[in-house]
């Protein structure tokens, strides 16, 4: 999914020539590839948690 709307806003970047909405559009990629990372690092963070062995008696 995070693929699709950097490429679309990739796509957008390329018809528009105007330094503030390009500057807007990288913004929003950014925001997009930092939330891809931390949604990564929390599910990696849930899986441990879950397959923790001092958690499994509880």
């Amino acid at each position: 999914m995070e693929n699709k709307i950097i490429e679309e806003l990739e796509r957008i970047s390329d018809h528009h020539k105007e330094y503030e909405q390009l500057v807007l559009i990288e913004a929003a990629k950014e925001i997009i590839k930092e939330q891809h990372k931390r949604i990564a690092q929390m599910e990696g963070q849930l899986d441990g948690t879950l397959w923790s062995p001092k958690n499994w008696g509880d």
